[in-house]
């Protein structure tokens, strides 16, 4: 038997999704942005102008407690969460962490909800539309969001004059909400929908390290350029180290395939191995690096949740 081991850890689940849970997707696709369908083919690195200074931007969120929020005659849902967005600028020189933004919240649809405080601080209050987990947690996501374009803006006004305007703000996650910032690419670690017809997945399999696909158009609540970019490390799988990118939709199309070819230059630079990380090698080193120092930025949690116990308290 002839099998191959995908190196992420499993408690991630995969880097890919498996056919029974991957889905198709709907998007409008025009394929042809760089060269026609009939020719796609993997696309080699080539010679580009490295970037005065890449920026990488990440956020981390962690549930601290779950509360019900009490009125005369009901109670509804409500968390209350730690989130914290940062940024790794990267150098000739060397990194380093320019900025970091940590908040609390109190999420909730409740009518009558008010900021909660506490020995250690307050949680802010942010309502939700419904009262259910769902819609809890796409309001910490959005919150944290808006955190990490905060992060962002700090991070490239602290640049110096030199590197002003050569930079390139790499985005983990999609670039959905954040595709107005200038010279950013949205870095996917994870492939849970299906976008290309399957005949040019196969393309996407043959690539080698450092090697990219075409780029396409793909539009779906929101249109983008995107192509797909294996990491150097990745082996077994078929899409073991690919990762998706993308850019705004209203640049050129020449801008587009420039940032895709500045992409396998720098990316690749910062592919984490797997005896570091456990997500290697989409994990990059920054990001990784970047994560655990957010997550020792939210506190001790079993310390914020006896502060809320006691909040709670008559």
């Amino acid at each position: 038997m002839k099998f191959s081991v995908d190196a992420w850890d499993p408690g991630y689940g995969t880097s890919t999704e498996d056919d029974a849970a991957r889905t198709k997707s709907s998007a409008q696709l025009d394929l042809e942005v760089e060269r026609p369908q009939t020719d796609w083919k993997p696309i080699e690195p080539r010679p580009v102008v490295a970037p005065s200074a890449v920026l990488f931007v990440d956020g981390v969120r962690r549930i601290d407690a779950q509360l019900w929020v009490h009125s005369e005659n009901a109670a509804s849902l409500a968390i209350c969460a730690s989130y914290a967005a940062g940024v790794v600028c990267c150098t000739d020189s060397g990194a380093t962490v320019p900025t970091v933004q940590v908040r609390r919240g109190v999420f909730t649809a409740a009518e009558d909800a008010a900021p909660v405080s506490t020995s250690v601080g307050t949680y802010a209050l942010y309502k939700v539309r419904r009262d259910d987990a769902d819609a809890l947690s796409l309001g910490v996501q959005s919150q944290l969001a808006d955190v990490e374009m905060e992060a962002a803006r700090k991070a490239r006004d602290g640049l110096s004059e030199a590197a002003t305007g050569s930079d390139l703000l790499v985005i983990d996650g999609p670039l959905k909400g954040r595709q107005h910032l200038p010279r950013a690419i949205g870095f996917i670690k994870t492939h849970k929908a299906e976008y290309l017809p399957a005949h040019l997945n196969g393309v996407i399999a043959r690539l080698e390290a450092a090697h990219r696909s075409p780029v396409f158009r793909m539009g779906t609540s929101w249109d983008r350029y995107a192509w797909y970019l294996r990491l150097p490390g990745g082996v077994g799988a078929p899409w073991a180290g690919v990762v998706r990118v993308e850019c705004a939709a209203d640049l050129t199309a020449a801008d587009a395939v420039a940032l895709a070819n500045l992409s396998q230059e720098t990316l690749c630079r910062y592919a984490s191995v797997e005896f570091k990380d456990s997500r290697a090698p989409q994990n990059l080193f920054p990001i990784a690096g970047l994560e655990r120092a957010l997550r020792r930025r939210l506190g001790d949690p079993g310390l914020l949740y006896r502060a809320l116990r006691s909040a709670a308290r008559p």
